[in-house]
């Protein structure tokens, strides 16, 4: 998941009107994870073809991207490339929290209790090798650009936005500022209201910017101290963060001692599974790169509905609607109807 800042400073809500034009990178393997976790069947079950191949992902990638194509947004995907070893811990405890979750999913699905089925399903969720292939073809065949990240694809993102190759880096997670995008969007992947865990409560869903440069000056730290901060939580790379600390304390502590280092004194029962320095360069100096290129295709018609149709049983008619969404964002693009400068800043 990430670190989680959110409660430190308000973002800024955003219309998709002020990003037209604006090119954005969206954090692949994240925006995979939501659309299987919440496209779903009544019954909390994934969507399927007649072959019972997964289509949840396929769904999702449609009519979701076709709405900002149709916007005038310009869509990048950068996925996940092979992880760092210090991610090994948070990889292997989301592994046995999905497999548990799939045991209690497969009960609920046998009792009835479709709520339940929902819920365990969401946390279910596993991206196989398939699923991203499946999302890099239909991606292609909408024309979207696809970056293949050497590691992390949200590092890759923020790497894009700090160059100016895009305008902005889009996840749920937070680790974009850390990273040091210049704006991080959030729920621009997703829309609508979105039920509160274990509450009948559903709240309106819009799309959100944090400002890194803004972000650093409310907060009153550096960069460094920002990801001083984020490890004190706890990261990907130390999960676990330091017992009993949350934002508001880890912040104090570091405008207080001025590093992480010069604030361990005060936590003798702190511990971090890998060197401090260390975790703090993977996100002053990810891995990343420059070999990449953005051109935005024509969606490919045919294409789209050969493979969304004939080989995955999707409904024609709305297929059709959203390349019509697709081809009209496309046509405003090459008309210079959106402003260049917009583009890339």
């Amino acid at each position: 998941m990430g670190v989680q800042f959110g409660d430190l400073v308000e973002p800024r809500k955003i219309s998709l009107d002020e990003l037209k034009g604006r090119a954005v990178a969206f954090d692949g393997h994240n925006v995979i994870y939501q659309f299987l976790a919440i496209i779903r069947g009544q019954g909390g079950e994934q969507l399927m073809d007649a072959q019972g191949h997964v289509t949840s992902h396929l769904s999702g990638i449609l009519y979701r991207n076709s709405n900002l194509m149709e916007a005038g947004v310009r869509v990048v995907y950068c996925f996940d490339g092979r992880p760092h070893e210090f991610k090994r811990q948070t990889l292997e405890a989301r592994h046995e929290i999905r497999v548990q979750a799939k045991q209690k999913f497969e009960k609920a699905v046998e009792e009835g209790d479709h709520v339940a089925a929902r819920r365990w399903g969401q946390q279910s969720v596993v991206a196989t090798t398939n699923v991203i292939v499946d999302a890099k073809r239909l991606l292609g065949l909408m024309g979207i650009p696809v970056i293949q990240a050497p590691s992390e694809g949200e590092a890759q993102a923020a790497h894009m936005a700090i160059k100016g190759s895009v305008w902005a880096s889009s996840s749920q997670d937070f680790d974009s500022i850390l990273l040091g995008a210049p704006r991080l969007v959030r729920n621009l992947s997703i829309s609508g209201r979105r039920k509160l865990p274990k509450k009948n409560v559903y709240i309106k869903v819009e799309p959100e910017m944090y400002e890194y440069q803004k972000l650093l000056v409310e907060v009153g730290l550096t960069r460094e101290q920002l990801i001083d901060v984020g490890i004190l939580i706890g990261t990907d790379y130390n999960p676990d963060g330091v017992k009993g600390i949350g934002p508001k304390t880890a912040i104090k502590l570091i405008k207080k001692h001025g590093s992480l280092e010069a604030v361990i004194p005060e936590l003798p029962n702190a511990e971090f599974p890998h060197p401090i320095n260390e975790i703090r360069e993977l996100f002053l100096r990810p891995q990343v790169t420059d070999d990449y290129k953005l051109d935005w295709g024509k969606p490919d018609t045919a294409g789209i509905l050969s493979y969304l149709c004939g080989e995955h049983n999707f409904n024609r008619e709305k297929v059709l609607a959203a390349i019509d969404k697709m081809n009209k964002g496309f046509s405003s693009a090459t008309k210079g109807t959106a402003r260049l400068d917009k583009w890339f800043g």
